[in-house]
């Protein structure tokens, strides 16, 4: 009897044993599965800003004087704040030169990086080319630029609110 009343003890142990392991095992996969998901979402976060830094470059650096009203939209569309005012402001301006000049520029963007980057707000540092050609360079030349954008996170959407013109 007492044999059978030790494998009941020993029996009920191993069961006990094996279900604190199984909730041990099912925690530390909960949390791995967690981690990995923040990873992800923190790893797309950044592709985010780096893709609107990039495509902000390549709008402000490829402007034509034959579609330069739709070309400002495109860099308007992805700016906010200063920059957006700024650009606004010198709108007027900016497209009496370019047609002018017959301005035609074609940019790309080299090489993108974050330097620091919060929940809302980033800023970025772009190395760019674009070839310009007008009417005093008419077989183009080419330019480069290295840009500090500094960008924040509105209705989902990472807008430029500063352009700098670095290095």
């Amino acid at each position: 009897m007492a044999a059978r009343w030790t494998h009941g003890i020993t029996a009920r142990k191993t069961t006990v044993s094996l279900a604190a392991a199984s909730l041990v095992l099912v925690t530390l996969i909960g949390w791995l599965s967690f981690q990995t998901y923040q990873q992800h979402q923190e790893e797309k976060r950044r592709q985010d800003i780096v893709a609107a830094a990039r495509q902000m470059t390549v709008n402000f650096t490829s402007l034509n004087h034959r579609t330069y009203d739709k070309d400002s939209k495109n860099v308007l569309k992805s700016a906010t704040g200063e920059f957006k005012e700024q650009f606004t402001a010198q709108t007027e301006e900016l497209t009496k030169l370019v047609a002018d000049n017959k301005s035609v520029s074609e940019g790309q963007v080299l090489e993108a990086g974050i330097v620091r980057a919060d929940k809302d707000s980033a800023r970025v540092l772009v190395v760019a080319d674009s070839k310009v050609a007008n009417v005093a360079v008419p077989e183009g030349e080419a330019r480069n630029y290295r840009l500090q954008l500094d960008l924040v996170l509105k209705d989902g959407r990472w807008l430029t609110s500063n352009v700098e013109f670095v290095g």
